[in-house]
Protein backbone atom coordinates (compact mmCIF):
# COMPACT_ATOMS: atom_id res chain seq x y z
CA UNK A 1 0.00 0.00 0.00
CA UNK A 2 1.57 3.49 -0.85
CA UNK A 3 1.99 5.54 2.01
CA UNK A 4 0.26 9.00 1.34
CA UNK A 5 2.21 12.42 2.21
CA UNK A 6 0.92 15.04 0.36
CA UNK A 7 -3.07 13.40 0.56
CA UNK A 8 -3.19 14.08 4.42
CA UNK A 9 -2.54 17.83 4.65
CA UNK A 10 -6.22 18.75 2.98
CA UNK A 11 14.76 2.73 -21.22
CA UNK A 12 14.33 2.77 -23.85
CA UNK A 13 13.27 4.85 -26.97
CA UNK A 14 9.88 4.72 -27.48
CA UNK A 15 9.11 2.67 -30.77
CA UNK A 16 5.59 3.97 -31.09
CA UNK A 17 3.94 6.93 -28.67
CA UNK A 18 0.84 5.28 -27.77
CA UNK A 19 -2.30 7.64 -27.69
CA UNK A 20 -3.56 7.39 -24.74
CA UNK A 21 -6.47 9.80 -25.24
CA UNK A 22 -8.19 10.55 -28.17
CA UNK A 23 -8.46 14.43 -28.30
CA UNK A 24 -8.23 14.93 -32.42
CA UNK A 25 -5.15 15.47 -34.65
CA UNK A 26 -3.89 18.50 -33.00
CA UNK A 27 -3.41 16.09 -29.45
CA UNK A 28 -1.73 13.38 -31.42
CA UNK A 29 0.68 15.84 -32.86
CA UNK A 30 1.57 17.28 -29.38
CA UNK A 31 2.35 13.63 -27.85
CA UNK A 32 4.15 12.91 -30.51
CA UNK A 33 6.47 15.83 -30.20
CA UNK A 34 6.73 15.25 -26.51
CA UNK A 35 7.31 11.89 -27.21
CA UNK A 36 10.10 13.30 -29.48
CA UNK A 37 11.58 15.36 -26.86
CA UNK A 38 11.62 12.28 -24.74
CA UNK A 39 13.88 10.60 -26.52
CA UNK A 40 16.19 13.91 -27.25
CA UNK A 41 16.42 13.61 -23.73
CA UNK A 42 17.42 10.52 -23.43
CA UNK A 43 19.94 10.16 -26.21
CA UNK A 44 21.09 13.48 -24.85
CA UNK A 45 21.77 11.99 -21.17
CA UNK A 46 22.81 8.97 -22.82
CA UNK A 47 25.66 10.53 -24.91
CA UNK A 48 26.95 13.06 -21.54
CA UNK A 49 27.27 9.84 -19.20
CA UNK A 50 29.50 8.07 -21.89
CA UNK A 51 31.50 10.89 -22.22
CA UNK A 52 30.88 12.07 -25.81
CA UNK A 53 31.72 15.54 -27.10
CA UNK A 54 28.82 17.69 -25.40
CA UNK A 55 27.94 21.31 -26.86
CA UNK A 56 30.19 24.10 -25.73
CA UNK A 57 29.61 28.06 -25.46
CA UNK A 58 26.15 28.33 -23.31
CA UNK A 59 27.91 27.39 -19.98
CA UNK A 60 30.88 29.60 -20.18
CA UNK A 61 30.13 31.88 -17.06
CA UNK A 62 29.50 29.13 -14.84
CA UNK A 63 31.69 26.61 -12.79
CA UNK A 64 31.37 23.21 -13.07
CA UNK A 65 31.63 21.39 -9.68
CA UNK A 66 31.44 17.11 -10.70
CA UNK A 67 30.64 14.69 -7.62
CA UNK A 68 31.19 11.10 -8.96
CA UNK A 69 31.17 7.43 -7.08
CA UNK A 70 34.58 6.93 -5.79
CA UNK A 71 33.83 3.43 -7.24
CA UNK A 72 32.68 3.74 -10.50
CA UNK A 73 33.38 7.24 -11.48
CA UNK A 74 29.97 7.84 -12.44
CA UNK A 75 28.24 11.24 -11.57
CA UNK A 76 26.10 10.73 -8.26
CA UNK A 77 22.83 12.79 -8.26
CA UNK A 78 21.09 14.18 -5.39
CA UNK A 79 24.70 15.23 -3.42
CA UNK A 80 24.50 18.40 -0.92
CA UNK A 81 27.11 21.20 -1.35
CA UNK A 82 26.62 23.96 1.43
CA UNK A 83 28.51 26.76 2.07
CA UNK A 84 29.28 27.90 5.56
CA UNK A 85 26.94 30.57 4.96
CA UNK A 86 23.88 28.45 4.31
CA UNK A 87 23.66 28.47 0.56
CA UNK A 88 22.63 24.87 -1.22
CA UNK A 89 23.06 23.07 -4.11
CA UNK A 90 22.17 19.81 -5.00
CA UNK A 91 23.83 17.51 -7.91
CA UNK A 92 21.90 16.81 -10.75
CA UNK A 93 21.43 13.11 -12.22
CA UNK A 94 25.05 13.49 -13.67
CA UNK A 95 26.32 14.58 -10.24
CA UNK A 96 26.72 18.37 -12.02
CA UNK A 97 26.58 21.16 -9.95
CA UNK A 98 26.56 24.51 -11.64
CA UNK A 99 27.83 27.41 -9.73
CA UNK A 100 28.02 30.92 -10.39
CA UNK A 101 27.72 33.41 -7.19
CA UNK A 102 28.83 37.04 -7.18
CA UNK A 103 31.36 37.42 -5.27
CA UNK A 104 32.52 33.75 -4.83
CA UNK A 105 33.70 33.08 -8.11
CA UNK A 106 37.61 33.20 -7.91
CA UNK A 107 37.99 32.26 -4.34
CA UNK A 108 38.29 29.60 -2.37
CA UNK A 109 34.98 28.20 -1.17
CA UNK A 110 34.25 26.02 1.30
CA UNK A 111 31.47 23.71 0.70
CA UNK A 112 29.90 20.60 3.51
CA UNK A 113 28.98 17.86 1.50
CA UNK A 114 26.32 14.92 2.40
CA UNK A 115 24.94 11.98 0.64
CA UNK A 116 23.05 9.38 1.69
CA UNK A 117 24.82 6.32 1.63
CA UNK A 118 28.50 8.33 0.88
CA UNK A 119 30.55 9.56 3.53
CA UNK A 120 33.46 11.69 3.22
CA UNK A 121 36.43 11.33 5.72
CA UNK A 122 36.16 14.33 8.26
CA UNK A 123 38.78 16.74 9.11
CA UNK A 124 40.54 17.04 12.35
CA UNK A 125 37.55 19.45 13.57
CA UNK A 126 34.66 17.03 11.96
CA UNK A 127 33.76 18.44 9.15
CA UNK A 128 33.31 16.29 5.94
CA UNK A 129 34.29 18.88 2.91
CA UNK A 130 35.95 20.33 0.16
CA UNK A 131 37.93 23.89 -0.39
CA UNK A 132 37.04 25.09 -4.27
CA UNK A 133 38.11 28.25 -6.04
CA UNK A 134 35.16 27.53 -9.00
CA UNK A 135 36.07 29.36 -11.99
CA UNK A 136 33.90 30.52 -14.74
CA UNK A 137 34.27 27.68 -17.59
CA UNK A 138 36.35 25.38 -14.88
CA UNK A 139 35.18 21.98 -13.57
CA UNK A 140 36.28 20.60 -10.31
CA UNK A 141 35.97 16.94 -9.77
CA UNK A 142 35.18 15.44 -6.11
CA UNK A 143 35.14 11.51 -5.68
CA UNK A 144 32.56 10.81 -3.33
CA UNK A 145 33.54 7.25 -1.22
CA UNK A 146 30.34 5.17 -1.03
CA UNK A 147 29.07 3.28 1.92
CA UNK A 148 26.32 1.68 0.32
CA UNK A 149 26.44 -1.38 -1.40
CA UNK A 150 23.82 -0.27 -4.11
CA UNK A 151 24.80 2.33 -6.21
CA UNK A 152 22.51 5.58 -6.81
CA UNK A 153 22.01 5.85 -10.37
CA UNK A 154 19.08 8.46 -10.98
CA UNK A 155 16.58 10.37 -9.89
CA UNK A 156 13.23 8.91 -12.10
CA UNK A 157 10.64 11.42 -11.86
CA UNK A 158 10.15 14.89 -11.37
CA UNK A 159 11.61 18.38 -12.17
CA UNK A 160 15.20 19.63 -13.13
CA UNK A 161 17.04 15.89 -13.46
CA UNK A 162 19.42 17.74 -15.90
CA UNK A 163 18.96 21.07 -14.68
CA UNK A 164 22.72 21.72 -13.84
CA UNK A 165 24.14 19.74 -17.06
CA UNK A 166 21.88 22.26 -18.93
CA UNK A 167 23.27 25.48 -17.21
CA UNK A 168 26.47 24.20 -17.85
CA UNK A 169 26.02 24.15 -21.64
CA UNK A 170 26.80 19.91 -21.26
CA UNK A 171 23.02 19.00 -22.42
CA UNK A 172 20.77 20.50 -24.66
CA UNK A 173 18.13 22.68 -23.20
CA UNK A 174 15.49 20.27 -25.18
CA UNK A 175 16.35 17.45 -22.88
CA UNK A 176 14.23 19.63 -20.09
CA UNK A 177 10.54 19.16 -20.19
CA UNK A 178 8.45 18.70 -18.05
CA UNK A 179 6.59 15.41 -18.53
CA UNK A 180 3.34 14.89 -17.58
CA UNK A 181 3.97 18.17 -15.20
CA UNK A 182 4.88 16.11 -12.79
CA UNK A 183 7.03 17.70 -9.95
CA UNK A 184 6.68 14.66 -7.42
CA UNK A 185 5.53 11.13 -7.31
CA UNK A 186 4.80 8.57 -5.08
CA UNK A 187 5.46 4.51 -4.98
CA UNK A 188 5.60 2.77 -8.31
CA UNK A 189 4.00 -0.14 -9.33
CA UNK A 190 4.46 -1.77 -12.85
CA UNK A 191 3.45 -5.00 -14.87
CA UNK A 192 4.09 -5.97 -18.64
CA UNK A 193 0.38 -5.63 -20.20
CA UNK A 194 -0.04 -6.03 -24.08
CA UNK A 195 3.62 -5.91 -24.91
CA UNK A 196 4.51 -2.74 -23.50
CA UNK A 197 5.17 -1.64 -19.30
CA UNK A 198 2.67 -0.20 -17.30
CA UNK A 199 3.37 2.36 -14.66
CA UNK A 200 1.45 3.66 -12.08
CA UNK A 201 2.11 5.83 -9.04
CA UNK A 202 -0.04 7.17 -5.77
CA UNK A 203 0.06 10.98 -5.58
CA UNK A 204 1.19 13.12 -7.96
CA UNK A 205 2.40 16.92 -7.02
CA UNK A 206 2.21 19.45 -9.82
CA UNK A 207 4.17 22.92 -10.47
CA UNK A 208 0.62 24.89 -11.16
CA UNK A 209 -0.64 24.20 -7.33
CA UNK A 210 -0.16 23.16 -4.07
CA UNK A 211 -2.77 20.17 -4.37
CA UNK A 212 -1.85 17.64 -7.59
CA UNK A 213 -3.40 14.56 -8.51
CA UNK A 214 -4.71 12.25 -5.39
CA UNK A 215 -6.37 9.15 -8.02
CA UNK A 216 -3.59 7.20 -9.49
CA UNK A 217 -1.29 8.65 -12.27
CA UNK A 218 0.04 6.24 -15.05
CA UNK A 219 2.35 5.73 -18.02
CA UNK A 220 3.64 3.68 -20.38
CA UNK A 221 7.06 2.75 -22.38
CA UNK A 222 7.95 0.11 -24.33
CA UNK A 223 9.93 -3.15 -23.46
CA UNK A 224 13.27 -3.32 -23.05
CA UNK A 225 15.38 -4.70 -25.97
CA UNK A 226 19.41 -6.11 -25.96
CA UNK A 227 20.06 -2.68 -27.28
CA UNK A 228 17.81 -0.81 -24.98
CA UNK A 229 19.20 2.53 -23.48
CA UNK A 230 20.90 2.06 -20.16
CA UNK A 231 17.84 3.30 -17.49
CA UNK A 232 20.72 4.98 -15.71
CA UNK A 233 19.93 7.92 -18.50
CA UNK A 234 15.86 7.81 -17.09
CA UNK A 235 13.33 6.37 -18.53
CA UNK A 236 10.50 8.09 -20.90
CA UNK A 237 7.56 7.83 -19.22
CA UNK A 238 4.66 8.11 -22.27
CA UNK A 239 2.34 9.34 -19.22
CA UNK A 240 -1.97 9.27 -19.49
CA UNK A 241 -2.62 13.30 -20.05
CA UNK A 242 -5.23 15.67 -19.76
CA UNK A 243 -5.83 17.82 -22.54
CA UNK A 244 -3.76 21.00 -22.23
CA UNK A 245 -4.62 23.95 -19.96
CA UNK A 246 -3.11 27.89 -19.73
CA UNK A 247 -1.43 26.53 -16.55
CA UNK A 248 -0.48 23.23 -17.92
CA UNK A 249 0.48 23.65 -21.71
CA UNK A 250 1.72 19.90 -21.87
CA UNK A 251 -1.34 18.73 -19.92
CA UNK A 252 -1.41 17.26 -16.76
CA UNK A 253 -1.61 13.37 -15.85
CA UNK A 254 -4.94 12.61 -15.47
CA UNK A 255 -6.20 9.98 -12.88
CA UNK A 256 -6.00 5.89 -13.79
CA UNK A 257 -9.10 5.52 -11.53
CA UNK A 258 -11.46 8.55 -11.68
CA UNK A 259 -14.44 6.78 -9.99
CA UNK A 260 -16.46 10.44 -10.88
CA UNK A 261 -19.61 9.65 -8.66
CA UNK A 262 -17.54 8.79 -5.63
CA UNK A 263 -15.52 11.86 -5.58
CA UNK A 264 -14.28 11.92 -1.36
CA UNK A 265 -11.16 10.49 -0.84
CA UNK A 266 -7.88 9.24 -2.46
CA UNK A 267 -7.72 6.33 -4.41
CA UNK A 268 -4.29 4.33 -4.16
CA UNK A 269 -3.59 1.24 -6.16
CA UNK A 270 -1.66 -1.61 -5.65
CA UNK A 271 -0.71 -5.14 -6.58
CA UNK A 272 -1.02 -4.27 -10.13
CA UNK A 273 -0.73 -7.92 -12.14
CA UNK A 274 -2.14 -9.65 -15.15
CA UNK A 275 -4.51 -12.49 -15.11
CA UNK A 276 -5.91 -14.89 -17.60
CA UNK A 277 -8.88 -14.00 -18.53
CA UNK A 278 -11.05 -17.33 -18.23
CA UNK A 279 -10.47 -20.15 -15.78
CA UNK A 280 -9.03 -22.66 -17.76
CA UNK A 281 -6.42 -19.94 -19.85
CA UNK A 282 -3.25 -21.24 -17.96
CA UNK A 283 0.45 -22.54 -18.73
CA UNK A 284 3.27 -20.39 -20.06
CA UNK A 285 1.34 -18.87 -22.99
CA UNK A 286 -1.49 -17.59 -21.00
CA UNK A 287 0.94 -16.13 -18.74
CA UNK A 288 2.90 -13.77 -21.08
CA UNK A 289 1.83 -10.00 -20.77
CA UNK A 290 1.45 -9.30 -24.37
CA UNK A 291 -1.02 -12.19 -24.50
CA UNK A 292 -4.36 -10.32 -25.68
CA UNK A 293 -6.53 -12.91 -23.41
CA UNK A 294 -5.22 -11.61 -20.40
CA UNK A 295 -6.42 -8.83 -17.69
CA UNK A 296 -4.74 -6.36 -16.01
CA UNK A 297 -6.10 -6.14 -12.09
CA UNK A 298 -5.19 -3.89 -8.85
CA UNK A 299 -6.13 -4.09 -5.33
CA UNK A 300 -7.63 -0.11 -4.71
CA UNK A 301 -8.30 1.73 -1.68
CA UNK A 302 -10.36 5.03 -1.03
CA UNK A 303 -9.31 6.34 1.59
CA UNK A 304 -9.27 9.82 3.77
CA UNK A 305 -6.05 9.67 4.52
CA UNK A 306 -4.00 7.29 6.64
CA UNK A 307 -6.26 6.11 8.66
CA UNK A 308 -9.92 5.86 7.31
CA UNK A 309 -10.52 4.01 4.14
CA UNK A 310 -13.72 4.54 2.75
CA UNK A 311 -13.95 1.52 -0.19
CA UNK A 312 -11.66 -0.94 -1.63
CA UNK A 313 -11.77 -4.07 -3.63
CA UNK A 314 -10.93 -5.47 -7.31
CA UNK A 315 -10.46 -3.24 -9.84
CA UNK A 316 -9.71 -4.33 -13.58
CA UNK A 317 -8.24 -2.15 -16.40
CA UNK A 318 -10.57 -0.58 -19.23
CA UNK A 319 -8.31 -0.45 -22.87
CA UNK A 320 -11.41 1.47 -24.31
CA UNK A 321 -11.27 4.44 -21.50
CA UNK A 322 -7.18 3.65 -20.02
CA UNK A 323 -8.47 3.45 -16.76
CA UNK A 324 -9.21 1.00 -13.90
CA UNK A 325 -13.00 0.24 -13.10
CA UNK A 326 -14.65 -1.36 -9.77
CA UNK A 327 -14.77 -5.22 -10.53
CA UNK A 328 -15.57 -6.30 -7.20
CA UNK A 329 -16.11 -4.64 -4.16
CA UNK A 330 -14.76 -5.93 -0.57
CA UNK A 331 -15.50 -5.69 3.18
CA UNK A 332 -13.37 -3.05 4.69
CA UNK A 333 -11.97 -5.07 7.50
CA UNK A 334 -10.83 -7.68 4.56
CA UNK A 335 -7.01 -7.77 5.26
CA UNK A 336 -5.79 -10.10 2.96
CA UNK A 337 -8.10 -11.80 0.26
CA UNK A 338 -6.46 -9.10 -1.80
CA UNK A 339 -3.74 -8.88 -4.05
CA UNK A 340 -1.47 -6.62 -2.95
CA UNK A 341 2.23 -4.65 -3.51
CA UNK A 342 4.12 -6.52 -6.42
CA UNK A 343 2.59 -9.96 -7.42
CA UNK A 344 4.93 -12.87 -8.81
CA UNK A 345 3.64 -15.68 -11.19
CA UNK A 346 4.30 -19.01 -9.25
CA UNK A 347 4.17 -22.72 -10.55
CA UNK A 348 3.34 -25.18 -7.30
CA UNK A 349 0.76 -28.31 -7.36
CA UNK A 350 0.41 -28.12 -11.10
CA UNK A 351 -0.98 -25.03 -11.66
CA UNK A 352 -0.34 -21.22 -11.88
CA UNK A 353 -0.59 -18.88 -8.61
CA UNK A 354 -0.10 -15.38 -7.81
CA UNK A 355 1.93 -15.24 -5.00
CA UNK A 356 2.14 -12.12 -3.09
CA UNK A 357 2.56 -10.63 0.51
CA UNK A 358 4.29 -7.69 2.33
CA UNK A 359 6.90 -7.73 1.18
CA UNK A 360 7.20 -11.76 1.52
CA UNK A 361 4.84 -13.64 -0.24
CA UNK A 362 2.31 -15.25 2.09
CA UNK A 363 -0.96 -15.01 0.05
CA UNK A 364 -2.08 -17.08 -3.11
CA UNK A 365 -4.44 -17.22 -5.41
CA UNK A 366 -4.80 -18.81 -8.74
CA UNK A 367 -3.63 -16.49 -11.59
CA UNK A 368 -7.20 -15.87 -13.11
CA UNK A 369 -9.23 -13.14 -12.86
CA UNK A 370 -12.33 -15.08 -11.68
CA UNK A 371 -10.21 -16.21 -9.04
CA UNK A 372 -8.90 -12.96 -8.09
CA UNK A 373 -12.61 -11.83 -7.57
CA UNK A 374 -13.40 -14.56 -5.49
CA UNK A 375 -12.33 -14.04 -1.79
CA UNK A 376 -12.88 -17.75 -1.66
CA UNK A 377 -10.17 -18.59 -3.82
CA UNK A 378 -7.34 -17.00 -1.55
CA UNK A 379 -5.18 -18.79 0.84
CA UNK A 380 -2.47 -17.49 3.56
CA UNK A 381 0.86 -18.87 3.94
CA UNK A 382 0.70 -19.17 8.19
CA UNK A 383 2.37 -21.33 11.22
CA UNK A 384 -0.08 -19.61 13.55
CA UNK A 385 -1.76 -21.47 16.33
CA UNK A 386 -5.53 -21.98 14.64
CA UNK A 387 -6.44 -22.57 18.77
CA UNK A 388 -4.73 -19.63 19.51
CA UNK A 389 -3.51 -17.63 16.89
CA UNK A 390 -1.32 -14.82 18.70
CA UNK A 391 0.97 -17.88 18.85
CA UNK A 392 2.88 -19.38 16.49
CA UNK A 393 2.36 -23.73 16.50
CA UNK A 394 5.30 -25.14 17.01
CA UNK A 395 6.51 -29.22 17.13
CA UNK A 396 8.37 -30.35 19.87
CA UNK A 397 12.04 -28.84 19.20
CA UNK A 398 10.37 -25.53 18.56
CA UNK A 399 10.04 -25.74 14.64
CA UNK A 400 7.15 -23.38 13.11
CA UNK A 401 4.71 -26.13 11.69
CA UNK A 402 3.91 -23.90 7.86
CA UNK A 403 1.26 -24.57 5.93
CA UNK A 404 -1.32 -23.08 3.05
CA UNK A 405 -4.77 -22.62 4.30
CA UNK A 406 -8.10 -20.41 4.17
CA UNK A 407 -8.56 -19.23 7.19
CA UNK A 408 -6.12 -17.64 9.61
CA UNK A 409 -4.84 -14.44 8.18
CA UNK A 410 -0.88 -15.02 7.04
CA UNK A 411 1.68 -14.88 9.09
CA UNK A 412 4.84 -12.10 8.42
CA UNK A 413 8.15 -10.37 9.60
CA UNK A 414 6.34 -8.11 12.16
CA UNK A 415 4.20 -11.62 13.61
CA UNK A 416 7.57 -13.26 13.61
CA UNK A 417 9.65 -10.18 15.51
CA UNK A 418 6.66 -10.06 18.23
CA UNK A 419 6.46 -13.73 18.97
CA UNK A 420 10.94 -13.54 19.05
CA UNK A 421 10.93 -10.61 21.40
CA UNK A 422 8.34 -12.59 23.55
CA UNK A 423 10.22 -15.47 23.60
CA UNK A 424 7.73 -18.17 21.51
CA UNK A 425 9.52 -18.48 18.70
CA UNK A 426 13.89 -18.72 18.11
CA UNK A 427 14.79 -16.56 15.89
CA UNK A 428 16.85 -19.09 13.90
CA UNK A 429 13.49 -20.36 12.59
CA UNK A 430 12.54 -17.46 11.52
CA UNK A 431 11.25 -16.86 7.46
CA UNK A 432 10.89 -13.72 7.15
CA UNK A 433 12.21 -11.87 9.40
CA UNK A 434 16.06 -12.19 8.73
CA UNK A 435 19.23 -11.86 11.11
CA UNK A 436 21.41 -8.38 9.60
CA UNK A 437 24.75 -9.05 8.32
CA UNK A 438 26.40 -5.41 8.31
CA UNK A 439 28.03 -5.16 4.92
CA UNK A 440 28.30 -1.63 4.53
CA UNK A 441 30.35 -0.01 7.33
CA UNK A 442 32.25 2.90 6.40
CA UNK A 443 35.16 3.96 9.55
CA UNK A 444 33.07 6.46 11.01
CA UNK A 445 29.79 4.19 11.46
CA UNK A 446 27.80 4.03 14.20
CA UNK A 447 27.16 0.60 13.72
CA UNK A 448 30.53 -0.66 13.89
CA UNK A 449 30.49 0.24 18.01
CA UNK A 450 27.41 -2.25 18.07
CA UNK A 451 28.06 -5.64 16.53
CA UNK A 452 28.74 -9.02 17.95
CA UNK A 453 30.51 -11.72 16.75
CA UNK A 454 28.73 -14.32 14.68
CA UNK A 455 28.31 -16.33 17.31
CA UNK A 456 26.51 -14.48 19.64
CA UNK A 457 23.41 -14.84 17.20
CA UNK A 458 21.07 -17.70 17.52
CA UNK A 459 22.48 -20.42 14.87
CA UNK A 460 20.87 -19.82 11.39
CA UNK A 461 19.89 -22.16 8.24
CA UNK A 462 22.21 -20.08 6.52
CA UNK A 463 26.72 -20.59 6.58
CA UNK A 464 28.14 -18.17 9.11
CA UNK A 465 31.58 -17.16 7.08
CA UNK A 466 34.39 -16.13 9.40
CA UNK A 467 34.80 -12.95 9.70
CA UNK A 468 31.50 -11.66 9.25
CA UNK A 469 30.22 -9.13 11.55
CA UNK A 470 26.23 -9.09 12.80
CA UNK A 471 24.38 -6.79 14.72
CA UNK A 472 21.98 -7.85 17.47
CA UNK A 473 18.60 -8.50 16.43
CA UNK A 474 16.50 -9.49 13.26
CA UNK A 475 15.20 -7.31 10.44
CA UNK A 476 11.60 -6.47 10.45
CA UNK A 477 10.66 -6.06 6.95
CA UNK A 478 8.33 -3.47 5.19
CA UNK A 479 7.42 -3.41 1.76
CA UNK A 480 9.26 -4.81 -1.63
CA UNK A 481 9.89 -6.74 -3.76
CA UNK A 482 10.72 -11.08 -4.61
CA UNK A 483 11.71 -11.91 -7.65
CA UNK A 484 13.51 -15.04 -9.42
CA UNK A 485 17.12 -14.37 -10.42
CA UNK A 486 18.36 -16.28 -12.84
CA UNK A 487 21.95 -15.35 -12.29
CA UNK A 488 21.56 -16.60 -8.44
CA UNK A 489 19.65 -19.22 -9.19
CA UNK A 490 17.16 -17.86 -6.14
CA UNK A 491 14.53 -15.63 -5.31
CA UNK A 492 16.18 -12.59 -4.18
CA UNK A 493 14.76 -10.16 -1.82
CA UNK A 494 14.74 -6.50 -1.67
CA UNK A 495 12.87 -4.62 0.97
CA UNK A 496 12.91 -1.97 3.07
CA UNK A 497 12.86 -2.29 6.93
CA UNK A 498 10.46 -1.03 9.83
CA UNK A 499 12.21 0.91 12.46
CA UNK A 500 15.81 0.73 11.72
CA UNK A 501 18.84 3.65 11.41
CA UNK A 502 16.43 5.45 9.74
CA UNK A 503 12.40 5.13 10.18
CA UNK A 504 11.79 4.11 6.53
CA UNK A 505 15.02 4.46 5.11
CA UNK A 506 16.89 0.94 4.58
CA UNK A 507 17.12 -1.54 2.25
CA UNK A 508 17.88 -4.97 2.66
CA UNK A 509 18.97 -8.09 -0.01
CA UNK A 510 18.52 -11.62 1.21
CA UNK A 511 18.14 -15.13 -0.96
CA UNK A 512 16.10 -18.01 -0.49
CA UNK A 513 15.93 -21.27 -2.89
CA UNK A 514 11.80 -20.21 -2.48
CA UNK A 515 9.60 -17.74 -2.75
CA UNK A 516 8.25 -18.22 0.95
CA UNK A 517 11.69 -18.33 2.21
CA UNK A 518 13.54 -18.84 4.32
CA UNK A 519 15.40 -15.50 4.01
CA UNK A 520 17.56 -16.28 6.93
CA UNK A 521 20.53 -13.48 6.75
CA UNK A 522 19.59 -10.11 5.25
CA UNK A 523 22.57 -7.13 3.98
CA UNK A 524 21.94 -3.68 4.04
CA UNK A 525 22.46 -2.25 0.76
CA UNK A 526 21.14 1.21 1.07
CA UNK A 527 21.21 3.49 4.11
CA UNK A 528 20.07 7.01 5.04
CA UNK A 529 20.73 9.33 7.66
CA UNK A 530 16.61 11.04 9.14
CA UNK A 531 15.40 10.16 5.38
CA UNK A 532 12.83 8.10 3.72
CA UNK A 533 13.06 5.42 0.67
CA UNK A 534 10.12 3.33 0.93
CA UNK A 535 8.33 1.08 -0.55
CA UNK A 536 10.96 -0.21 -2.85
CA UNK A 537 10.30 -2.32 -5.93
CA UNK A 538 13.11 -4.72 -8.17
CA UNK A 539 12.18 -4.41 -11.74
CA UNK A 540 13.20 -7.61 -13.74
CA UNK A 541 13.02 -6.35 -17.35
CA UNK A 542 15.70 -3.83 -16.65
CA UNK A 543 18.02 -7.05 -15.58
CA UNK A 544 21.15 -6.82 -17.30
CA UNK A 545 24.35 -9.68 -17.37
CA UNK A 546 22.20 -12.28 -17.24
CA UNK A 547 20.57 -11.17 -13.95
CA UNK A 548 23.80 -10.18 -12.37
CA UNK A 549 22.86 -6.54 -12.53
CA UNK A 550 19.88 -5.73 -11.23
CA UNK A 551 17.76 -2.50 -10.62
CA UNK A 552 15.10 -1.12 -7.80
CA UNK A 553 13.49 2.08 -7.09
CA UNK A 554 11.70 3.90 -4.37
CA UNK A 555 10.01 6.68 -2.92
CA UNK A 556 12.82 9.46 -1.42
CA UNK A 557 11.23 11.97 0.80
CA UNK A 558 11.47 13.16 4.75
CA UNK A 559 8.29 12.12 5.17
CA UNK A 560 8.30 10.35 8.04
CA UNK A 561 11.64 10.46 8.62
CA UNK A 562 11.97 13.15 11.55
CA UNK A 563 13.70 15.71 8.95
CA UNK A 564 12.51 19.27 8.80
CA UNK A 565 14.56 19.68 5.20
CA UNK A 566 13.63 18.08 2.06
CA UNK A 567 16.05 18.29 -0.62
CA UNK A 568 15.53 20.26 -3.78
CA UNK A 569 13.58 18.66 -6.44
CA UNK A 570 14.49 14.97 -5.21
CA UNK A 571 12.14 15.56 -2.44
CA UNK A 572 8.59 13.46 -3.08
CA UNK A 573 10.61 11.58 -5.98
CA UNK A 574 11.42 8.26 -7.35
CA UNK A 575 14.76 7.27 -7.07
CA UNK A 576 17.29 4.59 -8.75
CA UNK A 577 19.79 2.27 -7.87
CA UNK A 578 21.35 -0.42 -8.82
CA UNK A 579 23.29 -3.63 -7.78
CA UNK A 580 26.01 -5.94 -8.51
CA UNK A 581 24.43 -9.38 -7.54
CA UNK A 582 28.32 -10.61 -7.30
CA UNK A 583 29.49 -8.10 -5.21
CA UNK A 584 31.58 -9.62 -2.00
CA UNK A 585 29.33 -7.64 0.36
CA UNK A 586 26.21 -9.92 -0.18
CA UNK A 587 28.36 -13.03 0.43
CA UNK A 588 26.31 -13.12 4.16
CA UNK A 589 23.14 -13.06 2.06
CA UNK A 590 23.51 -15.98 -0.13
CA UNK A 591 21.25 -19.19 0.41
CA UNK A 592 22.93 -22.02 1.52
CA UNK A 593 24.68 -23.92 -1.92
CA UNK A 594 24.77 -20.79 -3.65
Amino acid sequence: MPLPTRADRTLTAFEQPATHTLRGTTWMIRKFLLATIALASILACTAAIRGDQPPSGAGSAWAEIRIVDATTGRGVPSVELETVNGLRFVSDNLGRVAFLEPGLMDREVYFQIRSHGFLLPADGFGFRGRKIVPRAGSTTTIDLPRINLAERVCRLTGEGRLRDSILLGLVPAAAAPLPGGVAGQDSVQATVYRGRIHWFWGDTQRMSYPLGLFRTAGATTPLPTPAAIDPAAGIPYDYFLDPPTAAEPVGFVRAMMPLPERPDGVIWIDGVCTVADGAGADGDQAQRGDNPHRRMVAHYSRRRGLAEQLEQGIAVWDDASATFTVAAQRPLEESWRLPTTHPIDWQSEGRTWLLFGAPTPNVRVPATFAAVCDPICYESFTCADAANPSHPLCDSQGRPQWRWQRDLPPTGSRDEKRWIDAGLLEARWARFCPARAVADQGPDDPDSRRTVPPDALPASPSPMRDGERHSVGPVTLHSGTVRWNAHRQAWILIAGEVGGRSQLGEVWYAESASPTGPFSVAVRIVTHDRQSFYNVCHHPFFDGDGGQTIHFEGTFTREFSGNPQAVPRADYNQVLYRLDLDSAGLLPARRQGG
